[in-house]
């Protein structure tokens, strides 16, 4: 048996450590090896918290309507990853559209209070979420494609770009994932989506892939490579941009 067939199990659970607030009772501390061996077990973490989506979706849509079910979907997004792509898309923004130097950008980047370009674009992206799922009754594939993709968009860039600076978890991930774990999240990912949303599905991950590919570019170009917290703003937007593809190929279903 393979190194990689033994340590799947362990990959996912620790992806869902890692990116979700689960109790998963009865296991040790994570540490830089436990969150690494996670990187290529992300989308299938996000297929777990999309199905927590769907079933409060389900749920909540015939008791209180479209809207209500559309807040408490997003809602509970942010309550099961403990708000850390949010928080990452914030501090991005903040940073990316200061017209600072490279240094200063970074520096804002690490500080934890939130300005006004990182509150807009919080809220922007909390708003076109609602906005999206209470517009498309039955977006069960968009709910769950979502953030499958989101965190596949962070597996792309961890392999493909290089990180920011020393000794955040940019560099961490940079530093010591290998081509079978982006390939391993890849395919994954792509037997996935056609299994959710067949042709529709992948021409959302052709979108996720262009997107990602664009906003690391311009990071990089900024800030010398890619953080924490540009991963998690590439996240949110993916979702975005997934959960837009999937619902407009609903609405003129």
């Amino acid at each position: 048996m393979s190194e990689s067939s033994i340590r799947s199990p362990i990959g996912l659970v620790e992806a869902l450590r890692f990116l979700t607030i689960i109790p998963l009772p009865g296991l040790p501390p994570m540490n830089e090896q436990s969150v690494v061996r996670a990187i290529p077990w992300f989308p299938m973490a996000g297929l777990v918290i999309g199905g927590v989506l769907t079933a409060v979706d389900l749920l909540a849509r015939p008791l209180w309507g479209d809207l209500s079910a559309a807040v408490l979907v997003v809602a509970m997004w942010g309550i099961i990853t403990g708000g850390m792509h949010l928080d990452g898309l914030s501090d991005t923004f903040d940073a990316a559209v200061s017209w600072r130097s490279r240094e200063r950008k970074l520096e804002i980047m690490k500080d934890s209070r939130i300005g006004v370009m990182g509150a807009s674009a919080l809220i922007m992206i909390l708003f076109l979420k609602v906005a999206l799922i209470a517009g498309a009754p039955g977006a069960w594939p968009a709910l769950l494609l979502a953030p499958i993709l989101g965190r596949w968009a962070d597996c792309f860039c961890i392999y493909w770009f290089p990180a920011a600076r020393e000794g955040g978890l940019g560099r961490m991930f940079n530093s010591q994932v290998r081509q079978r774990d982006f390939w391993l999240a890849s395919l994954l990912t792509g037997g996935v989506t056609w299994l959710i949303a067949n042709f529709n599905g992948l021409i959302a991950f052709g979108l996720v892939l262009g997107l990602a590919y664009l906003l690391a570019r311009w990071w990089v170009r900024d800030f010398g490579g890619l953080t924490g917290d540009t991963y998690g703003a590439l996240c949110e937007i993916s979702e975005v941009v997934v959960l837009a593809t999937l619902t407009v190929r609903l609405g003129n279903g």
